[in-house]
């Protein structure tokens, strides 16, 4: 148990009664919020516990910073602006599993909207047409085709799951050797990339950025896929290769590509991406659920209780796999 005054900066702003809720729950706490980089780097030097985000200007001031506690889930770029922390004493832990619902019903979201023709019933809508005949054996039914995962964590893991209801095989890789889930017919290493490439009808992507998956599908991925497969990028862009993206989709190669994270973000403006007819972009933002949010915060609290009592924390992140 913690003598001594415990400092937390909270450096992400979950709204007064997240706050509220830390200082009753901790009365022993001193609370300081800090949501600006200005303010973040004034707290530095006395905060034990950062909550949130951190910018490298403020982990260097915070001389005596023992836990980070990430806002999200994703961390490759705290690493890549903060190299200094992969080495050092500072636990960071994140919040790994509170986005799982709403990223994997997005999955489904955007398989259906490719399935059923969505963009182009909007399209035909907005422009007061009705031609039921266009439509005509273009429906695609999502019984029986094949879904490839690549990453069977967390997220990959509740992907999969939803796909048994929709009476989809199911079959992933990953770089851990494991049993396959409910819902999987197969896990296999990540060498056999291109067994899975080829049978996929829909090839979605929830694996962590790595050195190691950086441009992990390029355009010989690219064209090993199944010939009209779509492509769902849920986790981070630069693991798709765009330019190679792009030219399966020109080609007709790929039938569609749904991305909610590209390699450049926000997505500049004079992108390819956002004039291909068959892309469906969104910002970043499929796991911004209103629930999301209460989890972020109480996996925080859970795990400050944790940290107060010196018992083991949960969430913990491995600053050199990077994930």
């Amino acid at each position: 148990m913690k003598s001594s005054t415990v400092k937390v900066t909270l450096a992400f702003d979950l709204g007064h009664k997240f706050v509220s809720d830390l200082q009753a729950t901790f009365p022993n706490v001193e609370f300081r919020t800090a949501y600006s980089p200005e303010e973040r780097l004034k707290e530095a030097p006395d905060t034990e516990v950062q909550f949130g985000l951190i910018d490298r200007e403020t982990y260097l001031a915070a001389s005596n910073l023992r836990w980070f506690h990430f806002i999200g889930i994703g961390f490759d770029g705290t690493l890549k602006e903060i190299p200094e922390i992969i080495d050092s004493d500072t636990i960071m832990t994140n919040t790994r599993e509170t986005h799982v619902i709403p990223i994997s019903e997005h999955v489904f979201a955007m398989m259906l909207a490719f399935a059923h023709r969505v963009p182009e019933l909007l399209d035909d809508q907005h422009k007061h047409h009705w031609e039921t005949k266009k439509y005509k054996g273009r429906i695609i039914e999502l019984a029986n085709t094949t879904m490839g995962v690549v990453a069977m964590g967390d997220i990959g893991t509740a992907v999969a799951k939803r796909a048994q209801a929709f009476d989809m095989d199911v079959y992933a890789v990953d770089i851990k050797e494991m049993n396959p889930p409910p819902g999987v017919a197969e896990v296999w290493d990540v060498s056999c990339l291109d067994d899975l490439l080829k049978i996929s009808d829909w090839l979605v992507i929830t694996a962590p950025l790595t050195d190691q998956t950086r441009d992990m599908i390029g355009l010989k991925e690219i064209e090993r896929l199944k010939s009209g497969a779509h492509v769902i990028v849920v986790s981070r862009g630069s693991i798709v290769n765009e330019a190679a993206l792009i030219q399966g989709l020109r080609s007709g190669h790929i039938a569609g590509a749904a991305l909610d994270a590209t390699a450049t973000e926000p997505l500049p403006s004079d992108s390819p991406l956002w004039d291909e007819p068959n892309v469906i972009i969104s910002p970043h933002a499929c796991a911004e659920s209103t629930q999301l949010l209460e989890r972020r915060g109480q996996i925080f609290k859970e795990n400050l209780r944790r940290y107060l009592s010196d018992d083991p924390l949960i969430n913990l992140c491995d600053t050199e796999a990077g994930y």
